[in-house]
């Protein structure tokens, strides 16, 4: 096996979850998820004599990943089609899922896009902002005002959610 198969073969041993993942939250499709993070491999292959090392390895596949997330909502079939999936179709996190969680979870699904993909690259994907902003494209300081944002949009959804628990 020649070197590009073999870090093929480990790249997608390595990263296919939190591409799935991330795919998954942009396009609300799980097969939509899968054809993208096929697509984002293929394209990693044949970009790979390209690749500089410049980012690291999972930086430089989320790029990819969101940008073809992005070609996919451009197309009119995607905006024809019934994306509503539920959770649980997810692939299996790290660590066992609680209700607390899919409250949060849809609440950050819920937020728009540009916020939504700033807390799943900060938050789900443990990027650093620095990493953050070159997987998006946009400057560091960009990445800290959206996280500000998506942590106000979320905590007063979910001092609503407290209020329905409390009885309010």
């Amino acid at each position: 096996m020649d070197e590009k198969a073999i870090w093929l073969e480990g790249a997608i041993r390595r990263w296919e979850k939190s591409l799935m993942r991330i795919a998954y939250a942009y396009l609300g499709d799980v097969a939509l998820a899968e054809d993208a993070v096929q697509e984002t491999f293929l394209k990693a292959w044949k970009g790979y004599d390209r690749f500089r090392g410049e980012a690291d390895e999972k930086t430089w596949l989320m790029r990819i990943a969101i940008n073809t997330c992005k070609d996919v909502r451009r197309g009119a079939w995607f905006r024809h089609i019934d994306r509503m999936a539920s959770l649980d179709q997810l692939p299996e996190g790290s660590v066992p899922f609680t209700v607390e969680d899919d409250t949060l979870t849809r609440a950050v699904l819920g937020l728009p896009r540009k916020l939504r993909e700033v807390v799943l690259m900060r938050c789900s994907q443990d990027l650093t902002a620095e990493e953050t902003a070159r997987v998006l494209g946009i400057s560091r300081s960009t990445v800290f005002a959206r996280m500000q944002k998506a942590r106000t949009m979320i905590q007063k959804e979910w001092e609503g959610w407290q209020d329905e628990d409390n009885g309010a």
